[in-house]
């Protein structure tokens, strides 16, 4: 006999567990039902208690999930990185609404809950530089300061993004910047890293 879900109890595991995101698949292995029970159960409570992400990724509705735990979900793998990283850090002086992230995936875009989350390839031996953050009691993958730097100014080196004016290099870590830049293997970087630095 299949188990009905009650959404009270749905809520109350999906809390205590600290579950901020989940696909179906994963909602079905923690509550123990078939996956057309799952389906339905989602399907049914998407307007009540349950926020739809995009297809196949959802979150409790009363506990929406950070900017930063979204990027990390909504395509992978990433890493947050570039213009927003560089915000968080504030190396740059502007906000920056745009959620932008690496992948080794395609660039895609994607917009959620009002919010743009940006996408940007970059090579795989360069896929590297990043670490856990803790942000606002949650975890995100976010580039370190520096490499969110070397992320961004390999994109400007590629004429797809313009240098911005204010950067504010000096507490960054000027070794770890050169070695992040070595990554991409691209002599035109690391001149343009060494002018900015």
């Amino acid at each position: 006999m299949e188990r009905k879900l009650k959404p009270i109890f749905v809520e109350r595991l999906l809390r205590e567990k600290a579950i901020r995101l989940f696909s179906p698949e994963e909602f079905r292995r923690l509550f123990g039902v078939t996956r057309r029970a799952s389906q339905e159960f989602i399907k049914d409570h998407t307007q009540d208690l349950l926020l739809k992400l995009r297809n196949g990724l959802y979150a409790l509705r009363t506990e929406p999930p950070s900017d930063l735990e979204i990027a990390n979900r909504l395509y992978g793998p990433s890493y947050v990185s570039f213009e927003y990283a560089l915000a968080f850090y504030q190396v740059i002086p502007e906000t920056v609404y745009t959620v932008t992230s690496a992948t080794t995936k395609i660039t895609r875009e994607f917009e959620v809950l009002g919010r743009s989350y940006e996408y940007s390839r970059i090579k795989k031996e360069a896929y590297t530089g990043y670490r856990l953050t803790k942000v606002s009691g949650a975890e995100a993958l976010v580039a370190t300061p520096e490499k969110a730097l070397v992320d961004y100014c390999y994109f400007v080196d590629l004429r797809l993004k313009s240098l911005n004016e204010r950067l504010r290099v000096k507490k960054l870590k000027a070794r770890e910047i050169l070695r992040c830049a070595r990554l991409f293997n691209r002599p035109s970087l690391l001149k343009l890293i060494r002018e900015i630095l």
